[in-house]
């Protein structure tokens, strides 16, 4: 037990360390620096106390909801490391099996002959576009299934949003987005190896996909917290901005079902539940009092089971 304690504290400190990880250290530095014109807007000069104090408001970061965050972020590590391994899928069966079905419905054929410059670049692009279409339509349905509503409204559940809140996520939203990324990856894997072969890589950035490197240095962390950063009406027609996803956060029942999309604006437009950030003016986090029972890590945990089997119940 002490071992798999030490083990999974120790990798927790390595999230600081990991491209992959939202709270990458250099993410964290670039949502500082890129907070600086929003401080600046409210601020009649620059002095680093004041901006100290307005990126990390005491009253945030020491609120009741962030403290939940940091406890989830832990207890959820450790029943994923405990329960995940036994019954998540992995992206090599899903690729072996969906190379297996193109070439039984197509037949074999050759590798076709691109540069391998060309080969990486689709193979990355399609990697991204898959994983944040899935990523939303994944979002778009713990929204609008009743059911899994009540596990994703943990989410929601913040008062307060930090970095930290996107580890704020009950175990069974974790595992559907664990299948998620499973599914999607290996079917990207497997079209690429039945067209490409084997010899397949990313663009990366220090181990990111390239693409999600970028999305995650511009201000990716700021999509939880209090700062208000918008990229204004034209560049959010095509990426989603820190702004507009704490829109979605917005206790405001009409803003829980927009702006459900990861990076790209593009799936929210197609369905119709866009919107931008000039077209809401003040907002406020959490869910509505019709949507109480997140005040303690039990009923976090526990709750969403009991909302969900009478959600189920009564359908019947």
């Amino acid at each position: 037990m002490l071992d798999f304690l030490s083990l999974n504290f120790t990798e927790l400190t390595q999230y600081l360390f990991d491209a992959n990880k939202r709270i990458y250290i250099v993410y964290l530095v670039s949502a500082l620096l890129l907070a600086i014109p929003v401080f600046l807007k409210t601020s009649a000069g620059f002095s680093f106390v004041n901006f100290i104090k307005f990126v990390l408001p005491k009253h945030v970061y020491t609120h009741k909801s962030a403290c939940h965050d940091y406890a989830l972020l832990v207890i959820n590590k450790l029943i994923k490391s405990a329960l995940f391994p036994f019954i998540v899928i992995t992206m090599a069966p899903v690729a072996m099996a969906v190379s297996s079905a193109f070439e039984w419905t197509f037949g074999y054929i050759e590798p076709i002959a691109l540069s391998s410059f060309s080969i990486i670049a689709i193979f990355t692009v399609l990697l991204f576009i898959a994983d944040d279409f899935t990523r939303f339509y994944l979002h778009y349905l713990l929204h609008k299934v009743p059911a899994l509503w009540e596990f994703h409204k943990v989410h929601h559940s913040a008062l307060v949003l930090t970095p930290f809140t996107i580890y704020r996520s009950h175990p069974v939203e974790s595992l559907l987005y664990a299948f998620r990324m499973a599914i999607t990856q290996g079917a990207v894997v497997g079209i690429c190896y039945y067209f490409f072969g084997p010899t397949l890589k990313m663009y990366d950035i220090l181990g990111a996909n390239a693409f999600v490197f970028l999305f995650n240095f511009f201000g990716s962390n700021l999509r939880h917290s209090h700062i208000w950063l918008s990229w204004g009406d034209k560049v959010e027609n095509y990426f989603i901005s820190p702004a507009q996803h704490q829109i979605h956060h917005s206790d405001n029942p009409k803003h829980f079902d927009a702006n459900f999309g990861a990076a790209l604006a593009l799936w929210d437009r197609l369905f119709s539940c866009h919107i931008k950030a000039s077209q809401v003016d003040k907002i406020n986090y959490g869910i509505s009092v019709d949507h109480q029972g997140h005040n303690s890590l039990a009923q976090i945990y526990f709750e969403p089971f009991k909302k969900a089997g009478q959600r189920l119940f009564t359908r019947r």
